[in-house]
């Protein structure tokens, strides 16, 4: 009662002048009960109240409570860094249970003191660093207070940041749901980790925790393995299921190697191939109880209704690929599994079914190109060249080069480079076609070393289009392009073999071949030189080696800047994903006199930091962008962003918001550039409204830039999602249509148009993985097409970002059974786009002229004439899209948009459904992957529940027959027919379904 009543602390604060100790005793208690009221009045006798914290003569208890007074004094004076100093010395009296701001502030400021001072002590591992034990007292209550209370993100969260790991060992194993907390755990290491090392040992901590769980989550486990570059123990864990007796076990086996090959780290995954033991040939005693005895541990962990045993005829596929089977029927069934395996790592299982997939689901629609191809001058060799890229793009890896074969004599008029790039688009449209691959390309081949009798131009783009075919797969082909380097001196086909052997051998570190792609670097050839600078960088993606400093001395040695140019991207792919080690050499290059060596420089930070948003390096960046005195400089700087930012998109439309406004058109160009490359495939609201304005820049090449990064932004985004897919179409068309438009822009048009629609309408382009790991073929891809800005061939890189949007679900034989399942979203929400029609297309053709020139009679008949012609269109399209025709359009829209054939609107008249059933295997665009479920009653249980990708499924009924999905059809003679354009040519089947037109016969193809 008596706390109600007072209305001065004076009373209180004169007691402590008493002699009486228990008189200041009653005074601390009351003034500690007062100060949130009368801190003022309080804070004129602090020192009185410190000398008392001070006296030796009170017990602890009591100092401690003075102590706790002065804090909260200097807390209500702002003084932070004093309050924290007596709140340490008030000890168990500072409850940091207690819900006030006091205690919320200074737990916070404790923390960041606590981590910053273990940082530091980790860092320079200096031991004199000590941290004061009161200090780690309260960061330990709080741990532990958290821990009981059943906080467990918030406690693993402050063990991580405050170095803890014992700490946070304790919290994952005492949560509830020690799966998911693993699960957020490695989120939150890569997520907010800076230091590389750091993050390393965090992951090394969780790999020990998920082992020691009765049921091992095998996924996460290699995933974080791979993170530390640890391949032994992928491989032990691989042999380990792949032994089990339990069927689920293999099966578990194969999704970790499909989920590792998403990564795409090819050297790693040859190394995991490599380690995998072989099958024993003889029956041996001993080795026989060893797998039954993995495999009861293993049945644990498998999760799933049927503990189907394995039967011996389990895989008659992939046993007869298995030379010497052993006769020990374990050994015999490991060996089968083996072999499949080992298919899956090299890659090729995965680029089989993609091949089979985008082939068979190819929705490409030539009209478009025919359009594009219509509308562009013969003389204008910018656009022409575009046309061709954009067609290679439109149809990247779906193998239909029909476009090609229809316009042989309009692609004949190519010649030098645009011949080079002519035949190296071959190679982006039959990627992945590696058993194939040399033979389709054999017309366009250096003939034995004489060079043969073909145009250099188009034997250097054939090995290019081997190395893009073969990108990061290059087992089979890396020999025969070093012969075809080391048996010519032609600088073209140089450059085609250097580019062809870098994608074929990327990360592989090979030293044989960087020694002879060194050899053609000291030719000090310009244009054999600025490929083999690319072409070292390829090779030694992320080792980090000694060998950037021999590029760097000899980028400063040559005269020429192609060379140069060539050698500062080719380092900074060397110091991929190295974050801090890579620091010296970014120091070095970023401080270099030579422009185009900072411009390296920008390069290098970008893909040291790669996705990790790290906060040094943005900005580092965003100091170059605005203050370094070259143009080229300052675009690369604003670029570099979308790479370190990939892994948060939302936020690079925000960063860049100002400088995409910026007076300096570089800036604005590399604005775009970074929103594209950040956003890809997102569909990002911001990142659309960002670049918008930037398609009318004033200056030709930003625009060329924005319309590209909106293509790349708008992959795979339908018009029903974001009705500005639709209006950036019609804008692509008419202004690759516009006769008066910038060769800039329109070269940035017919690309865009051949990005919106990429790999035959089935591909995004993806920089991370479902697990969050980086691809690193994907995210090098897109570095080396922004450098399309010097050299145009360079474009086709974009295609190593592509990935399939597909679920392909698999049985254990690797095979596709057919099975359905639900999207349980509008299925116009993530429909194909409608294909164009021919009617309304030629009177798109006429287009310029009723816009620009004619008088408003000639403009009447002509929209009088479309308009008949697209009710024509509209009664032929069905019954349904008559209704819909009034509401389709608006009287003021003009008859140039009606190439686009207005989807949303035509299913109004029905109700809607809202949800589809899919069958396997089947599109899956990214942002339909949250409304995919599988059916309750179906037939086959995925092994990891995952929207897309590639999905082993268990068999619940493995009595019964399998139909497996038609796909396979197309399949067998895409993979065994040979020779140029067969495999096409045999399966007009699939064609006919997907209302493709057939191709014609094959040809061969000799300019």
């Amino acid at each position: 009662m008596a706390t109600t009543l007072v209305s001065s602390a004076g009373g209180m604060l004169a007691m402590l002048n008493e002699s009486h100790l228990s008189l200041k005793l009653h005074a601390l208690s009351n003034l500690n009960n007062l100060v949130d009221s009368f801190w003022p009045e309080i804070s004129t006798s602090v020192p009185l109240i410190e000398s008392l914290y001070e006296d030796e003569e009170f017990d602890q208890h009591q100092r401690q409570l003075a102590a706790l007074l002065v804090s909260k004094v200097f807390y209500y004076l702002g003084e932070l860094n004093d309050s924290l100093s007596y709140a340490l010395g008030a000890g168990p009296l500072f409850d940091v249970s207690e819900d006030s701001d006091y205690v919320h502030t200074l737990l916070a400021k404790a923390i960041d003191e606590y981590a910053s001072l273990k940082s530091k002590a980790a860092e320079s591992s200096d031991e004199s660093i000590n941290v004061d034990p009161r200090l780690e007292a309260i960061v330990e209550r709080l741990l532990d207070k958290c821990i009981v209370d059943g906080k467990y993100q918030q406690a693993m969260g402050t063990a991580i940041e405050c170095r803890r790991l014992d700490k946070l060992e304790e919290a994952i194993t005492k949560s509830d749901n020690v799966q998911g907390t693993l699960s957020y755990c490695i989120h939150v290491s890569h997520s907010f980790v800076n230091l590389r090392e750091y993050r390393q040992e965090v992951l090394r901590l969780l790999v020990k925790v998920f082992q020691k769980l009765s049921s091992p989550d095998y996924l996460s486990i290699c995933q974080c393995l791979m993170f530390l570059d640890e391949p032994e123990g992928v491989a032990s864990i691989l042999e380990k299921l792949l032994r089990s007796e339990n069927k689920d076990d293999a099966l578990l086996a194969l999704q970790i190697a499909f989920d590792l090959v998403e990564n795409e780290h090819q050297a790693f995954l040859l190394n995991v191939r490599d380690r995998l033991a072989l099958p024993k040939s003889q029956p041996s005693e001993s080795a026989q109880p060893k797998p039954s005895d993995e495999g009861a541990t293993q049945n644990a962990g498998a999760s799933g209704p049927d503990d189907v045993q394995m039967t011996d005829g389990d895989s008659a596929a992939a046993s007869a690929s298995v030379v010497n089977l052993p006769e020990d029927p374990i050994e015999k069934m490991y060996a089968e599994r083996l072999t499949k395996l080992k298919g899956i790592l090299s890659g090729e299982t995965s680029i089989q079914l993609t091949l089979q997939f985008l082939y068979s689901h190819n929705k490409s629609d030539l009209l478009i190109l025919k359009t594009i191809k219509q509308s562009v001058e013969m003389r204008n060799s910018v656009c022409h060249s575009a046309t061709i890229y954009a067609n290679a793009i439109m149809h990247a890896g779906t193998t239909v080069d029909t476009f090609l074969r229809e316009n042989l004599d309009w692609l004949s008029r190519a010649t030098n480079w645009a011949k080079f790039s002519a035949t190296a688009g071959l190679g982006v449209i039959h990627r992945g076609h590696l058993q194939q691959g040399r033979s389709l390309m054999a017309p366009y081949l250096p003939q034995g070393g004489t060079g043969g009798g073909g145009s250099p131009y188009s034997e250097g783009g054939a090995l290019y289009a081997l190395g893009l075919i073969h990108a990061n797969h290059g087992e089979g082909i890396k020999q025969f392009l070093r012969d075809s380097l080391r048996s010519t001196t032609v600088e073209v086909i140089q450059h085609g073999a250097c580019l062809g052997l870098g994608l074929a051998s990327l990360g592989t570190a090979d030293e044989d071949i960087y020694e002879e792609i060194k050899n053609v670097l000291y030719t000090d050839s310009a244009v054999a030189g600025e490929a083999a600078g690319i072409s070292m960088g390829l090779l030694m993606v992320g080792t980090g080696s000694d060998k950037a400093n021999e590029m760097l001395t000899y980028a400063h040695e040559t005269q020429h800047e192609k060379i140069i140019r060539g050698l500062a991207l080719g380092i900074a792919l060397t110091v991929y994903g190295r974050e801090e080690e890579a620091d010296t050499l970014i120091e070095q290059m970023t401080r270099d006199q030579d422009p185009i060596l900072r411009y390296g420089g920008m390069y290098a930070l970008a893909l040291a930091y790669r996705g990790t948003a790290n906060n040094k390096a943005i900005r580092q960046l965003l100091h170059f962008a605005v203050s370094d005195v070259s143009d080229d400089v300052r675009r690369t700087a604003v670029l570099a962003l979308g790479f370190v930012l990939y892994s948060d998109p939302e936020q690079t439309p925000r960063i860049v918001s100002l400088l995409s406004e910026s007076y300096n058109p570089h800036v604005r160009y590399g604005a775009a550039l970074a929103v594209g490359i950040s956003c890809a495939g997102t569909g990002l609201s911001e990142a659309i409204s960002l670049l918008e304005p930037l398609t009318s820049d004033v200056v030709d090449f930003v625009r060329q830039g924005a319309l590209i990064a909106m293509a790349m932004v708008m992959v795979q985004i339908s018009e029903a999602s974001d009705s500005r897919v639709g209006t950036f179409r019609r804008q692509l068309e008419k202004i690759i249509l516009d006769k008066h438009e910038d060769t800039m822009s329109k070269m940035g048009a017919i690309l865009a148009s051949g990005i919106l629609d990429a790999g035959g309408r089935n591909v995004t382009i993806r920089l991370l993985s479902k697990t969050k790991h980086d691809k690193i073929t994907a995210v090098v891809g897109l570095a080396v097409f922004s450098q399309f800005w010097y050299w145009y061939p360079l474009i086709y890189f974009i295609s190593l970002a592509f990935s399939p949007t597909a679920l392909i679900g698999l049985n254990s034989d690797l095979k596709s059974p057919k099975f359905e399942f639900l999207s349980h979203a509008k299925p116009r929400l993530f429909e194909y786009p409608k294909p164009t029609t021919v009617p309304t297309t030629t009177s798109t053709v006429k287009l310029p002229t009723a816009v620009l020139s004619t008088s408003a009679k000639a403009k009447a008949r002509a929209n009088k004439k479309a308009e008949e012609q697209k009710a024509n269109a509209e009664i032929s399209s069905g019954p349904d899209s008559t209704s819909s025709a009034g509401k389709g359009k608006s009287s003021g829209e003009k008859d140039g948009e009606a190439m686009q054939v207005d989807s949303p609107t035509e299913k109004k008249s029905e109700p809607e459904p809202s949800f589809e059933i899919l069958t396997n295997p089947a599109r899956v665009v990214p942002a339909q992957e949250k409304f995919i479920k599988f059916l309750q009653d179906s037939r086959y249980v995925p092994v990891k529940l995952a929207p897309s990708g590639f999905v082993l499924l268990k068999d619940l009924r493995p009595t019964e027959p399998e139909v497996l999905a038609i796909t396979d059809t197309p399949a067998s003679t895409t993979s065994t027919a040979a020779g140029s354009g067969q495999g096409l040519q045999s399966s007009s089947s699939a064609m006919a379904v997907d209302e493709e037109p057939q191709p014609p016969q094959p040809f061969e193809y000799s300019s």
